[in-house]
């Protein structure tokens, strides 16, 4: 997965920090602050699947859509799709490219185009994942979203040093097992942060 490349400015006062950020931040949980100005990201948790100098892509894993995978499969003319399969909740990845679905799942077989973010999840984009699912043989653990997270060069960056997010290293029983509602707050939780109790204002480390 590419970005392409854009001119951004503004951003001179965390090119000290980006390098730092750029390796971390693959693989941790975004969590947003309570003073979240975007309602896109209130109250989400986000996993970053990419960070580089080109910019940033993660997947919300917690605001499910009001659609299941039957009627994903059924929108993508699957015949008799796997009934198990079928009930599971389509998330909201981001608000970027929302007609394109993105699939966080464990690692087992090879699909056309995919990406690995740990040792434990692997991101893929390709139809190959969805006919597995379709299939009743797709990956034991996984999470379907439509449309993604994106940042542009440095603008991660200075959202974090204006304390937008606080980070952690990525859980896959977050990713995959806890309940969606649950799953801001116990990522904060894993700081030992009780998130509702945060100012708005409030920094991070």
């Amino acid at each position: 997965m590419k970005f392409s490349k854009a001119v951004v400015t503004g951003y001179s006062k965390v090119d000290t920090v980006a390098m730092e950020l750029q390796s971390s931040l693959v693989n941790q949980l975004l969590i947003a602050m309570p003073g979240m100005p975007d309602p896109n990201f209130h109250s989400t948790v986000t996993l970053i699947c990419e960070h580089n100098d080109e910019g940033a892509l993660g997947i919300i894993i917690n605001r499910p859509l009001n659609l299941n995978l039957g009627g994903l499969f059924e929108q993508l003319s699957f015949e008799e799709p796997d009934a198990a399969a079928a009930k599971h909740p389509v998330l909201s990845g981001g608000p970027v490219a929302r007609e394109r679905g993105f699939v966080l799942h464990n690692p087992g077989p090879a699909f056309e185009s995919s990406m690995t973010v740990s040792d434990e999840v692997h991101l893929t984009l390709s139809r190959d994942i969805l006919d597995a699912l379709a299939a009743g043989k797709g990956p034991d653990r996984s999470l379907v979203a439509l449309g993604y997270a994106g940042w542009e060069p440095g603008q991660l960056e200075a959202e974090m040093l204006a304390n937008t997010w606080i980070n952690v290293p990525a859980n896959p029983q977050i990713i995959f097992d806890i309940p969606f509602a649950d799953r801001w707050a116990k990522a904060a939780d894993s700081l030992g942060i009780d998130i509702s109790r945060l100012s708005p204002h409030a920094g991070h480390a």
